[in-house]
């Protein structure tokens, strides 16, 4: 990528928006955050650095025209997440807490091919281990790129990561996911599984299928079609996740009554959980 097909502007974003909260809730593991406040997101080929200027107002720089046709679908700026949490009158007091401490948090709409890989990866490992192996795959494997600040790599194509080799991927630190990820790689290469064609499924329909990979339950499954296909109404449980319907929910899911916009509050309450709670003294 040409440097000076970068552009820098600024934008306002009228709505409930904080970068690091966005970085924080455990869906996004390339991001990069630099020592004066900006943010740098990576999605297919684009790359974006963003950084608050005050109030509504944010610096942006990124490829021309990208903002309009990229970037405001990967942060879902077509929804107000600000009437989400302000009109929300369900999921009791500990969901309240939970949107009131996670304001400005986005659900990022994200590559599906990168989430699949990425959430398969993600299985027994935390967000800093999932971060260096995905990281790693990008830095072997994927295509370079070069913008005014860095030198990134694109997240790598089927066809880079069917070429590599078992010890290759293994050492990005995959281990027993090793395999999951190369029959994933392969079932995309040789269309076995259409990632685009299952924009058109219903959610459940597209929860189905992602189950079909090897390697692919039901939160892994839930992770691709709500990162990676944007359906909010599909709720991960992960170990946050349950400690919060175990512990502080009663053992009741607090998430159904929020109907198709639950897995919206599943990030609100992942944040919460991870970051805020456990931080509280006892």
């Amino acid at each position: 990528m040409d440097k000076g097909k970068f552009e820098e502007f600024s934008v306002k974003i009228e709505d409930d928006f904080e970068l690091e909260k966005i970085v924080s809730c455990g869906q996004c593991f390339r991001a990069k955050t630099f020592e004066n406040g900006t943010y740098r997101f990576i999605t297919g080929d684009k790359v974006i650095y963003i950084r608050k200027l005050g109030g509504d107002d944010y610096s942006v720089c990124c490829s021309g025209g990208s903002w309009e046709s990229v970037w405001r679908d990967y942060f879902d700026l077509g929804r107000s997440y600000r009437d989400i949490r302000e009109g929300a009158d369900r999921g009791g007091s500990f969901v309240k807490a939970a949107m009131a401490a996670g304001a400005g948090l986005r659900v990022l709409r994200q590559d599906a091919w990168e989430m699949l890989i990425t959430f398969i990866i993600s299985q027994r490992k935390s967000i800093p281990a999932i971060s260096r192996a995905v990281e790693g795959l990008a830095e072997k494997f994927g295509r370079a790129l070069v913008t005014p600040f860095e030198t990134v790599h694109v997240f790598p194509a089927p066809e880079g990561l069917c070429r590599a080799s078992e010890e290759e991927l293994g050492s990005c630190g995959l281990g027993y996911r090793t395999g999951y990820v190369r029959d994933a790689a392969q079932k995309v290469l040789t269309g076995a599984l259409n990632l685009g064609a299952l924009e058109a499924c219903g959610d459940e329909e597209l929860f189905t299928e992602l189950m079909k990979v090897h390697g692919v339950g039901k939160k892994v499954a839930n992770c691709v079609a709500l990162f990676g296909y944007g359906r909010v109404s599909r709720v991960p449980v992960d170990v946050w996740i349950d400690r919060a319907i175990q512990e502080d929910c009663h053992g009741c899911d607090p998430f159904e009554s929020f109907g198709s916009e639950a897995g919206i509050i599943q990030q609100y309450v992942f944040y919460y959980k991870r970051n805020v709670q456990r931080e509280m003294p006892a």
